[in-house]
């Protein structure tokens, strides 16, 4: 058994998210970050964290949109057995990005009054 802590970050592509990860990570965490499949080309904010000369093997990405109403289950469910369940879940996402419509941000508040 390990005493490493595991966190599980939704909107881990964004500006807090990332900055979110980095300091987890400097703090000894295990990394899990939900990421929407659209945010595939704009993950330049973690990609040192999991790509390039020096990724953390403690730093793991699974795709899911919270849109979806088990996307969070979904990414819970699919962890191995042998991997530690999140101490913490940091709720950073979104349904969608930021738009100048206030629609869109109504949408994002009300996702993210649900979660």
């Amino acid at each position: 058994m390990t005493d490493k802590k595991t966190a599980l970050i939704t909107g881990v592509t964004g500006q807090d998210g990332s900055y979110l990860a980095e300091r987890l990570l400097s703090k000894g965490y295990s990394l899990h970050g939900l990421v929407r499949r659209s945010s595939r080309f704009t993950t330049e904010r973690i990609d040192h964290l999991h790509i390039g000369d020096n990724p953390s093997p403690d730093f793991h990405l699974h795709y899911g949109d919270l849109s979806h109403a088990g996307a969070l289950r979904n990414v819970l469910d699919d962890l191995r057995p042998d991997e530690v369940r999140p101490d913490e879940v940091d709720n950073l996402g979104s349904e969608n990005e930021a738009k100048p419509s206030g629609l869109g941000l109504l949408a994002n508040g009300l996702m993210n009054r649900a979660a």
